[in-house]
């Protein structure tokens, strides 16, 4: 929970480097509360299967759209990568597959382009 957290207290940094563990515990979160918001919406009548979202659950998704991207760009600077690359996701199916592997990937050792290494390893 501390790494959701601490990817929610940097809510629109686009800069910078986010380990593994930043990205994967903050999606984790965010699929679980998604997850328990969508149950609340369907017990109180307010989920929609037609747009396959609740009323709590598109809130919830709109508050964390900016840190959800923000999250995702920071840890593909992490592996030596622009955010831009989240634009991939665009792309039915293959998009998703490619961003999948290059945010599943270790960190670029020592320094980058986008600043020092979270973990703080030096080469």
């Amino acid at each position: 929970m501390n790494w959701f957290l601490i990817a929610l207290k940097k809510y629109a940094t686009f800069s910078g480097r986010a380990q593994r563990a930043e990205y994967w515990y903050f999606v984790l979160f965010y699929i679980l509360i998604l997850f328990g918001l969508t149950l609340i919406d369907s017990i109180t009548g307010s989920y929609s299967a037609e747009s396959g979202m609740g009323l709590l659950g598109g809130i919830f998704t709109l508050l964390l759209l900016i840190p959800s991207i923000a999250v995702g760009a920071r840890r593909l600077h992490d592996t030596g990568r622009s955010g831009w690359w989240l634009l991939i996701a665009l792309i039915p199916l293959v998009g998703a597959i490619v961003l999948l592997v290059f945010t599943v990937q270790d960190s670029t050792p020592g320094e980058n382009q986008y600043g020092p290494n979270p973990k703080g390893l030096s080469s």
